[in-house]
């Protein structure tokens, strides 16, 4: 009579039985993921109906999934572990250097290109006219001419472009401007508001089950590159917005709330200062 097989030698069988992936990088991750999924199921004692229910659960986030919508994307993010990616992969960057954010899903690529100082707003939506500037300087405090920073938003209706086809333009809030020879950028926008991410799947059902509500604090986005320099996604946050302490998705950084100030115009100004790492930098301590 063998003895009977426990819950932690299963573990170690299905383990070593990973031990066969060619791939060394495949091997540890997926050799990690095993033992922390029995981990976990062993430390909350997951019964049959439950595990069913988590099955059920990641069918229907799959399910909710089309050429605009990443639930799973949705779900990482307000699990926090989209921000833990960041973290991992880009906190140990020159810490002068602006600190990165999640990239979100709304992010479309290949935004029109627009001189310093234009407006990316294309859709009069009564939005409160904002005058989004700064300098973008290296860690050292030296200017960066001919940095691309693509940058996009919510209307004050609440919604992206990607969000409403057939009602804002599809380039509307979004643009990819350079700085100038001083460094400075120069954008013409309208003020983020507070957004509800989409609460209509899956994850929105999970929100409200743990207590959560589906809010995310006013920002705008910008993703800062140029050659020689480690690029950088990141946002900018309104100082009076709601939702700072709880921002659904924990991409709030202290380092990342600016004020929307009135200027001599009465038009609103929020100015950032961003600061990019040398790649050099990056690459030295990623050998560390």
């Amino acid at each position: 009579m063998t003895d009977k097989m426990t819950e932690d030698d299963l573990t170690a069988v299905v383990v070593q039985r990973l031990e066969a992936t060619p791939d060394a990088r495949l091997r540890e991750v997926t050799q990690a993921f095993v033992r922390h999924l029995h981990a976990f199921a062993k430390e909350v004692r997951l019964t049959d109906e439950e595990w069913f229910t988590g099955i059920t659960f990641l069918t229907a986030t799959g399910a909710m999934c089309d050429q605009t919508r990443q639930e799973f994307i949705l779900l990482s993010d307000t699990l926090g572990f989209s921000s833990l990616i960041d973290l991992i992969n880009h906190s140990d960057v020159e810490a002068l250097a602006t600190e990165p954010t999640i990239l979100g899903p709304f992010y479309v690529p290949d935004s029109p290109e627009r001189a310093f100082g234009d407006s990316m707003v294309e859709y009069d939506d009564g939005g409160e006219p904002a005058i989004f500037t700064g300098i973008v300087t290296d860690t050292e405090g030296h200017p960066l001419a001919g940095v691309l920073l693509d940058v996009w938003q919510n209307a004050a209706t609440g919604f992206y472009a990607v969000q409403q086809p057939g009602v804002q333009p599809a380039t509307n809030l979004r643009g990819r401007y350079r700085t100038d020879a001083a460094g400075r950028y120069e954008i013409r926008t309208v003020r983020p508001v507070p957004y509800p991410i989409p609460a209509d799947g899956p994850v929105g059902q999970l929100l409200r089950d743990t207590g959560r509500h589906e809010w995310r604090a006013a920002h705008i986005h910008v993703k800062a590159s140029k050659d020689g320099y480690e690029p950088v996604t990141s946002h900018v946050f309104d100082r009076e917005s709601r939702y700072l302490d709880s921002d659904t998705v924990f991409g709030v950084k202290d380092s990342l709330i600016e004020d929307f100030v009135a200027g001599p115009d009465g038009v609103l100004v929020c100015e950032h200062p961003i600061m990019l790492a040398s790649a050099a930098v990056e690459l030295a301590g990623a050998h560390d």
